[in-house]
């Protein structure tokens, strides 16, 4: 009966947590984002503000959870900061980054060039960004959802990764890249993208791996013009 019941509070929060959680990163990106960037010239510094607000919305809140719903989570918080990691074996994985990368960027572009707008800003967004995201989509929600049946897994990764593309949605909106992100199949590179770290995270047990590896690839877009 405890369990049932503690798996039902589970839900419940998942369910009101993903509400509000969308709800408030979408008038984040309308409403807040667009404040800060009118009232602070430097990028630098308004880069700062906006990912201190952004860890203080999604890493924060996430890590509490994990640590409340610790019996009921698939990695304790602790574990997933602790557990001792093989780097040798992501090692394919990064290299498959940087070759699918180079290589769709040199077929559009024909040429490698550094963005010129590649600066602290950048730097700043490529190191929080990471973390963010990897600690609420595999940290909590995938950790969350996750069945030790490992024939049930492949549901909540496909959620998962579905769930990590929609959050783009509203800063899609916002650039005007809505719908290019469709025409242009970069919905699919979000989701298996998604698929990737969350396997990752699941196969190392430490959220270390997915959060250098979302790192890696937002350094590599990024950084070319």
């Amino acid at each position: 009966m405890e369990i049932t019941t503690k798996s039902r509070k589970l839900k419940i929060t998942l369910l009101v947590y993903i509400i509000i959680f969308y709800g408030t990163w979408t008038m984040y990106t309308f409403l807040v984002s667009p404040f800060l960037e009118e009232h602070f010239q430097n990028a630098a510094v308004c880069q700062i503000i906006k990912e201190c607000i952004k860890n203080l919305v999604w890493t924060l809140p996430a890590m509490l959870l994990v640590h409340h719903f610790s019996s009921e989570v698939h990695i304790k918080l602790k574990e997933m900061f602790t557990t001792k990691v093989k780097w040798l074996h992501y090692l394919p994985i990064f290299a498959f980054f940087t070759v699918y990368i180079l290589t769709n960027h040199y077929m559009m572009h024909h040429s490698f060039k550094i963005s010129p707008d590649f600066g602290a800003a950048t730097i700043i967004i490529i190191l929080s960004v990471g973390l963010t995201e990897e600690m609420v989509f595999r940290g909590w929600l995938l950790n969350a959802t996750i069945s030790s049946d490992k024939n049930k897994q492949w549901q909540a990764i496909a959620l998962n990764s579905v769930m990590f593309m929609m959050i783009h949605f509203p800063t899609w909106i916002k650039h005007d890249t809505f719908v290019s992100a469709f025409t242009g199949f970069g919905f699919i590179e979000l989701i298996a993208l998604g698929v990737i770290l969350s396997l990752s995270f699941l196969k190392s047990r430490n959220i270390f791996i997915p959060i250098l590896l979302h790192m890696y690839w937002d350094l590599l877009v990024m950084m070319l013009e």
